[in-house]
């Protein structure tokens, strides 16, 4: 199966914006449908963004909507999150994770088989 790492996280100021990246390796890239989670601590992992195996239908948690965008890359098996206009809230565990059921955005935790480490984002005030 594939396997996943993420990078891109780190500190920034509330208002700042960071690019997170998802790189896949093992298997192809485009028969996955792609999601990020994020887990803050004391609290469940939540979808924030998914997508089917083009990125051609997403869904993303209603608090971040206009705010990040879910993209992929399949000839680089590549799959990234921009956050713009971070707020403190956003602070979390980065997670992506890839699901089986490529043809469309999984909602679900459930739903995805194959997780990566995760990626720490710290939010400033």
């Amino acid at each position: 199966q594939v396997q996943l790492v993420e990078s891109g996280g780190g500190l920034v100021q509330a208002g700042g914006s960071l690019r997170l990246s998802c790189t896949a390796s093992g298997r192809t890239f485009s028969n996955y449908a792609m999601g990020w989670f994020r887990q803050a601590p004391g609290k469940e992992r939540k979808l924030v963004a998914a997508c089917d195996w083009n990125c051609n239908n997403n869904d993303y948690l209603d608090s971040v909507k206009g705010r990040f965008t879910i993209a992929r890359d399949n000839a680089k098996n590549t799959m990234w999150l921009q956050m713009n206009n971070l707020k403190r809230e956003d602070a979390a565990v980065y997670y992506c994770a890839a699901s089986p059921f490529a043809d469309r955005a999984i909602l679900s935790a459930a739903g995805y088989t194959v997780w990566g480490q995760g990626t720490q984002v710290t939010v400033s005030s």
